[in-house]
Order: C-alpha cells, then structure tokens, then sequence
C-alpha cells in the first residue's frame, strides 16, 4: 500500500493551498480517509477526517477555513486549506484505514508534505 501525499508549500499569511493524496497498490477496501500534521516536539494532531460514506470531522482550530474531500473510485483523498495563518506551518500525512478480506483493519500513511505560512 503507498499513500502519496503531494499539494505542499510555501505560501503567506492568509493564501490557500490544497492537498491530495492517492491511495495506489492496496488490496484493501478503504474506509475512513484523514489529514493530520505534526510540527518539531509536538504529537500528530488530526485535522480533519471523511468516512467513506461522506460524512466529516474537523478539529477546532480548522474554524471552518479547511474542506475536506474524497474520491472513493481513485482512493483519494483531498483537503482545501484557506485563510492559512503561521501556526498550520506543519507536515501534514494522510491517513487511510484499510480492511482486508478477513475483516481486518489496519492504519496506512503517507510520508507526508510541508506546508509552510509565512508571516
């Protein structure tokens, strides 16, 4: 299973930028798709995630600036970020939960991409 994230960058107070991320080589049906992001010295926090039905959850400090999306039939995964500000400087991984024929599930990452606010 391999997850390539890609959409990164470097963009100022108050810009845009949007992330994808495909799922490829899985034998897996996938379920529940997400965004996290991680800073230096800090946990991974989640940002936001989208079941595969549609359904979404966003953490606080996303306020209604980021959406999250999917496209079941490619196995991807897609997260508008508007209004940016210096604290979403962060890489941010995608995530996939995958379960295989017998049932079991199992977490996937992607190895994430910088996203860089400047002020």
């Amino acid at each position: 299973v391999q997850l390539q994230a890609s959409g990164g960058g470097l963009v100022q107070h108050g810009g845009s930028l949007r992330l994808s991320c495909i799922v490829t080589r899985t034998i897996y049906t996938i379920y529940e798709m997400g965004w996290y992001r991680q800073t230096p010295g800090e946990q991974r926090e989640r940002v936001a995630s989208i079941t595969r039905g549609g359904r979404t959850n966003y953490n606080h400090f996303v306020r209604g600036r980021f959406k999250v999306s999917r496209d079941n039939a490619n196995n991807a995964i897609y997260l508008q970020m508007n209004s940016l500000e210096p604290e979403d400087t962060a890489v941010y991984y995608c995530n996939a939960e995958g379960e295989s024929d017998n049932g079991d599930r199992y977490d996937f990452w992607g190895q994430g991409t910088l996203v860089t606010v400047s002020s």
